[in-house]
């Protein structure tokens, strides 16, 4: 019997809405704060430098380009190895709209948007005095619509 089962649908999917609330306030303290990687590169990138600071990664669900699955792959495989969180969101454009973006689609002014498609929020070791990185390889859920960043099932 799982989660889903034992809870009513409308409860189910007013908790994955409050889940959606939460990250998005995360997602906009960690980018205030200086503690949110942007991008596949970028993410990349620090998670081979310094994995320890590393709490959280969020990835873009329902992509349909094949690159584009293949790092998710090896980020996902990386991130379990040293227990980082795993979210998937849907809603590029949300996702946009919550960190202060330009749409992906291009509806922008001049600047380039920044590759929404992985988000790493890490933990300043000199700010926070000190804590773990991670905690159970990958986060797992389900059930709902949130209506904002959340995908019906998380990865």
């Amino acid at each position: 019997m799982t989660l889903e089962e034992l809870l009513p649908a409308d409860n189910a999917a007013e908790r994955m809405r409050s889940v959606g609330e939460a990250l998005e306030r995360l997602l906009v303290a960690a980018q205030r704060q200086g503690c949110l990687t942007v991008g596949v590169y970028e993410a990349a990138k620090l998670m081979n430098a310094d994995p320890d600071s590393v709490v959280l990664c969020l990835l873009a669900a329902d992509e349909a380009d094949i690159a584009l699955q293949i790092h998710f792959t090896l980020i996902q495989a990386f991130c379990c190895a040293n227990d980082i969180h795993i979210l998937r969101a849907s809603g590029l454009e949300r996702l946009a709209a919550v960190l202060g973006e330009s749409p992906p689609d291009g509806g922008g002014g001049g600047a380039e948007p920044r590759d929404l498609h992985c988000l790493l929020v890490t933990v300043s070791w000199a700010a926070g005095g000190g804590g773990g990185g991670g905690g159970g390889g990958g986060s797992r859920g389900g059930g709902g619509d949130t209506g904002g960043l959340l995908s019906p099932a998380w990865d």
